[in-house]
């Protein structure tokens, strides 16, 4: 019988055995000095029944890594990874199946608990982080996995995007729209086919698509997708009835940029402005129009309008036209009726009517004599006159000290309804600074 080893309050039976000079020293039996003996049953090769296999199930069904790694968006790369190396179980050589050894659980690190991992964080927090990513590192992340993917197109991301220096823009702009984007300024692209994954409503806000080569269908399917804009910039693009009839269905329209589109017609043009009855600046300068598209315009806009720039039409704006638009609009503060020979001096007793009027432009109105300019002194309220090509600059002097309240020739290009100002180092929309912006 093998001897009983007391060592800390516990027997331990063992036996060592010699072969070829080494000592192999295995334990039998463990008890409690207040406990009888028990015998410890044999080990196997493979160890099953020791407390190294209980130990390595206890850890397959807890695994130390945290519940968060076990969601089915985390790749298992990432999984083989974070985790920390198992220690491999010893096999019992030949001739030793007999044999006995000690097996031990491993001590947990104290750190282990204290390891925090991605796939742990909440949604919330997580969102949080990306908040802060920039328009290229947020695509990047979409790609590390089907949770990140999920949470980078969340639409509290895109609220506002700019994508100016994006030559060409197909796919993507269907999935920037439908992430849910308030606010999109992507001027100056060839756009292709937005390709929409489905058929629903987009929640855009305020858009520029000037200057952009697009074919009318496809604005046609971009603009029937609209139901809450408020800020839209179409400017120098081909439009259609159709594209006029889906705008009439932004009730909440306030700003509207029409400079130098055609492909319309009167009638679509009369009825958009009588459903947008919310509609403040309006710019339907330089357009394909005739006489009866002016008409339409002065017999249907909206009262609501303080901004209006109606420049550009020779022959087809009339001094009827002009009354109309006064009585239609009598809170006007920024009027443009340039390039508009009909206009003659008749019309400075109609403009006076307009109490709140405070930017005028008359550039290019040849009906007008440059003497008669003296007349705005009746203007107190006026504080910028626009007479470009009326007046010689060295008569300039001599009108600034006769209208000495009025900034006279400031602004060459009018503001009205136009999302950016005429510097290319504006990276705003209608004020409003995009947070995720593109960088070639």
């Amino acid at each position: 019988m093998l001897p009983l080893v007391h060592i800390g309050g516990i027997y331990v039976q063992a036996a060592v055995y010699r072969r070829k000079s080494r000592s192999v020293v295995c334990c039998v039996n463990m008890m409690s000095a207040e406990r009888p003996l028990q015998e410890l049953p044999c080990v196997s090769e493979n160890l099953e029944g020791s407390l190294l296999s209980v130990s390595q199930t206890k850890r397959r069904k807890s695994p130390p890594y945290g519940d968060g790694l076990a969601a089915e968006n985390t790749p298992h790369e990432l999984i083989q990874q974070w985790s920390p190396p198992r220690k491999q179980a010893r096999a019992c050589a030949k001739g030793k199946e007999n044999g006995f050894v000690i097996a031990r659980r491993p001590r947990k690190s104290r750190d282990a608990s204290s390891v925090l991992c991605w796939d742990s964080l909440p949604d919330e927090l997580l969102l949080g982080i990306f908040s802060r990513l920039s328009l290229q590192d947020l695509l990047r992340t979409s790609r590390v996995c089907k949770r990140w993917q999920r949470l980078a197109m969340d639409e509290s991301l895109w609220h506002s995007v700019d994508l100016v220096g994006k030559a060409q823009l197909d796919a993507e702009l269907g999935q920037v729209l439908s992430a849910g984007v308030l606010r999109l300024r992507c001027p100056h692209t060839c756009i292709g086919q937005p390709a929409f994954k489905n058929t629903g409503l987009l929640r855009v806000k305020h858009m520029d698509l000037s200057s952009c080569t697009i074919q009318t269908s496809v604005l046609e399917d971009i603009l029937s997708r609209c139901r809450q804009l408020q800020s839209l910039s179409l400017e120098g693009l081909i439009l259609s009835d159709s594209i006029l009839q889906s705008l009439a269905q932004n009730v909440e329209l306030v700003r509207l940029n029409l400079c130098g589109c055609s492909g319309f017609s009167a009638d679509s043009l009369a009825e958009m402005l009588k459903s947008c009855t919310l509609l403040e600046e309006l710019n339907v300068s330089w357009c394909d129009f005739t006489s009866q598209h002016v008409q339409a315009i002065a017999n249907n806009i909206p009262s609501s309008v303080t901004q209006l720039n109606i420049s550009g039409y020779r022959q087809n704006l009339t001094m009827e036209d002009v009354k109309e638009l006064v009585e239609r609009c009598p809170h006007l503060t920024d009027c443009d009726l340039s390039d508009s020979v009909l206009v003659t001096t008749d019309a400075f007793p109609l403009l006076q009517q307009l109490s709140s009027l405070r930017h005028l432009a008359l550039s290019r109105c040849y009906q007008i004599h440059p003497a008669a300019l003296i007349d705005f002194e009746k203007f107190p309220k006026l504080q910028t006159l626009e007479v470009f090509g009326l007046i010689q600059d060295s008569y300039l002097p001599i009108l600034s000290k006769g209208l000495q309240h009025i900034q006279i020739n400031t602004q060459p290009f009018s503001r009205i309804a136009r999302p950016t100002a005429a510097s290319r180092k504006d990276r705003t929309i209608w004020g409003i600074l995009c947070r995720l912006v593109f960088k070639p």
